[in-house]
């Protein structure tokens, strides 16, 4: 007698597909195993404790002078000493704060920025839609670095909160340009319709329809702009801008060029800082590319991966033996 269509479905095999909790547990896996997302963080991380707890683990007073002059990093000073005796270690350690602090703050700000005027220029229409896109228009278009020096130097009174909002405010454009073109792509998909078709409120359906899908893009955009404000903060303090921290990298190099520290043989007066600057850079960076690969398969790296015991390679499509074919 022929078996019932919810009979034959009951018999299949239960192992056929992952259960639901393995699926969900290789999801949160999968970013942690990418080795450029770890790697990524971990730099990041001890910079940020650095910031923290830099300054009070410093061993001596940054701009404290001593007798030793321009001598090499020894057991006293680990990282040597400038023209005045003052010690390296302890000015990098000291100026590691500001340097953080300067990019999250912005990086905070320009993508609180990005995501309000491009998600909203993106899922609205009319005329205020083409208005907030006119004005990120205007603001990618005009040269950043120099707009903030412009604006830094007109200000009465700065400090590393000011250049940081400085620097917040004037690196959004890019972020809401990459935001409103995911948003115009996202908000004609099928639940996004079918929440407005129930009567969703135009707020809940861009708070809890859309911003979820663009969580990996705006972590990408914020990440993008702290390198940028860091190097940018770096560059006022190197070329002199008031306000700025005393102790900052870009004030070491500062000072390291303008002693001539390259013609008498200082290096290590320049050297820690170009590293640590290249080791955060690096840092997020690797967590940048660790997040775009998360999130887009395509650029996930092939290597080590198998399909029945078969590595995959790019340009290789493997042939599986059929179970039970003869030869």
């Amino acid at each position: 007698m022929a078996m019932p269509a919810a009979d034959t479905m009951s018999v299949l095999p239960p192992d056929e597909a992952p259960p639901p909790s393995s699926r969900r547990r290789r999801r949160r896996l999968r970013f942690l195993a990418n080795r450029k997302a770890v790697i990524g963080m971990v730099l990041f991380g001890f910079f940020c404790l650095l910031a923290i707890f830099g300054p009070m683990l410093a061993p001596y007073d940054p701009g404290k002078r001593g007798d030793q002059l321009l001598i090499p990093p020894s057991g006293d000073h680990w990282f040597g000493t400038t023209h005045l005796g003052q010690d390296l270690f302890s000015q990098m350690l000291d100026g590691s704060r500001s340097v953080m602090l300067v990019g999250l703050v912005a990086g905070v700000v320009a993508t609180v920025l990005g995501v309000v005027i491009g998600v909203t220029s993106g899922y609205l229409s009319g005329l205020g839609s083409e208005s907030l896109s006119a004005l990120s228009n205007v603001f990618l278009v005009i040269p950043a670095l120099p707009l903030i020096l412009i604006i830094t130097l007109s200000l009465p009174d700065t400090d590393d909160m000011t250049i940081a909002l400085v620097i917040g405010c004037t690196s959004w454009a890019w972020g809401a340009r990459v935001l409103r073109a995911q948003t115009l792509s996202l908000r004609r998909r099928d639940y996004v319709e079918a929440a407005r078709a129930t009567g969703e409120s135009t707020w809940r359906i861009i708070g809890f329809e859309i911003l979820p899908n663009l969580t990996a893009v705006i972590a990408a955009s914020f990440i993008g702009t702290v390198i940028f404000a860091v190097l940018s903060e770096i560059t006022l303090a190197f070329i002199g801008v008031p306000g700025v921290s005393e102790w900052n990298w870009g004030a070491i190099l500062f000072w390291a060029q303008s002693q001539q520290a390259l013609a008498q043989g200082a290096w290590w007066w320049f050297v820690p800082p170009g590293v640590a600057i290249a080791l955060l850079g690096t840092g997020l960076a690797l967590l940048n590319f660790g997040i775009d690969e998360y999130v887009n398969p395509r650029l996930r790296s092939s290597a080590g991966s198998t399909v029945h015991g078969v590595k995959m390679r790019v340009g290789y499509t493997p042939v599986l033996p059929a179970k039970g074919r003869g030869k």
